[in-house]
């Protein structure tokens, strides 16, 4: 049953999309935000009539809701978040509250890797199969405002532990779960099973008549869900989070060898894309669509831009914007990707990278080195003593003339930097964009 007040937290996209979705239900919204509101948004409460405040949390306000939909974003450890559990107030994410009014069926897709690569991928099928489909989570629209505006007959969602955790009633109709690594333990107590067991949240609610797609050759996916098959219940995995019934789905995994023994051939490079394409394959073939139109789709995707987007090839040099990789974990499977030998631009504003990790594939793939940051001392430290030719430049103009300059015909000169953009860029876009846009004008 709806509920008669809501108070959503955080006023990005998401927020915004839950708004409007409570009003059309008749139910009284109230928006909060720490932080400030972009222009667009506050126009759009306006224009609806919508309460919303900025620069604080109104904890009366808030406290007298029903239910509160929290954005991702927000931490457990936030005040107005702790305040909510100890009252009892439930705390949900957008999807649980929009999928209570969509007729959609959903394809929903977690994992510490390859999540997007490969929601995108199975909302290319989709639509190439001419089905009425939307792409929703962390990419895409809101969720909560495309059920509102215009509900899709299938969604393809791209969904994170932090949602995983505030969902308790939803379920995917076919879920997909790439892999399990230690990723964002600040938020679970630094305590991986809390990681795991907000992943395995994925399975929850599933019957029989769903799917559960899986890489077989993950270290923790087998053993967890031989606990939840025999305990029935998905834990808690944070303070706001709440139980959830386990889930009996119909289990679809998969090994890599698959990829060969299907036949299958997929237009972007790496074994771990050759995993994203065998997730796609199977969840699109679940939903009933034609093997053969999946098959070309695998090899005309796109790809996502900055995530091993190939730019151009210029003077017989293969140019790779890889702009996303914002880690070291992310820089690992870009290079080990590499099939020729390698230029390698990194460097950027520094998360406390540890490059010891990355420094074998680099004296193995790379025949040079260009750092591009505000300040690179740090990469020097890091990769001087290989003997490989280096670049210090400040500038992606500089850069890419560096590069031009090292690279030799049948090399790969590869954007794919360690390190966050905001020291010389407004974000990973605008370093991928610029990369980009220089490159071709070589």
């Amino acid at each position: 049953m709806s509920s008669k007040r809501i108070a959503i937290l955080g006023a990005g996209m998401s927020g915004a999309g839950t708004a409007i979705l409570a009003q059309k239900q008749g139910i009284e919204a109230f928006v909060s935000d720490a932080g400030k509101i972009k222009e667009e948004y506050k126009q759009l409460f306006s224009e609806h009539g919508i309460h919303w405040e900025e620069g604080r949390h109104t904890t009366e306000e808030i406290l007298s809701a029903d239910e509160v939909v929290k954005s991702p974003g927000i931490p457990d450890s936030a005040p107005i978040v702790q305040k909510l559990v100890q009252k009892g107030i439930p705390v949900l994410s957008e999807l649980e509250f929009a999928k209570r009014y969509s007729h959609g069926k959903t394809i929903c897709v977690t994992g510490s890797n390859g999540k997007t690569t490969t929601t995108t991928l199975i909302h290319y099928i989709m639509q190439r199969a001419g089905l009425d489909v939307g792409l929703a989570g962390n990419i895409g629209n809101s969720y909560a405002r495309q059920v509102a505006e215009g509900d899709h007959d299938w969604y393809v969602i791209e969904v994170s532990s932090f949602q995983l955790d505030n969902m308790f009633d939803f379920r995917a109709d076919i879920a997909v779960l790439m892999n399990i690594t230690p990723d964002h333990l600040d938020r679970y107590d630094f305590y991986l099973q809390n990681y795991v067991d907000s992943k395995m949240r994925i399975i929850q609610n599933q019957r029989e008549e769903d799917h559960f797609v899986y890489w077989k050759q993950d270290e923790h996916i087998d053993t967890e869900l031989i606990k939840r098959l025999s305990c029935g219940y998905a834990p808690q995995p944070t303070l706001s989070s709440q139980p959830a019934r386990g889930g009996h789905p119909t289990m679809c995994p998969f090994v890599d060898e698959d990829f060969e023994r299907l036949r299958l051939e997929f237009s972007q490079m790496g074994q771990h894309n050759k995993r994203n394409a065998l997730a796609a394959y199977i969840a699109t073939k679940l939903a009933g669509i034609d093997e053969g139109l999946i098959m070309q789709c695998l090899k005309d995707f796109p790809g996502v831009e900055h995530r091993l987007e190939r730019v151009t090839e210029k003077a017989g040099v293969l140019y790779i914007n890889d702009s996303k990789a914002t880690n070291v974990d992310a820089c690992h499977v870009a290079l080990v990707a590499m099939e020729r030998p390698t230029v390698l631009i990194v460097g950027g504003l520094d998360k406390g990278n540890d490059y010891a990790t990355i420094t074998p594939l680099v004296r193995e793939k790379c025949v040079g080195l260009v750092y591009l940051g505000a300040d690179n001392k740090k990469l020097h430290e890091a990769f001087d003593g290989l003997g490989l030719p280096v670049a210090d430049t400040h500038t992606m103009k500089d850069c890419v003339e560096a590069c031009a300059q090292m690279a030799k015909e049948g090399d790969t000169v590869l954007l794919s930097p360690c390190c966050a953009s905001f020291d010389l860029f407004e974000n990973m876009e605008d370093r991928g964009e610029q990369f980009k846009t220089l490159v071709k004008a070589l």
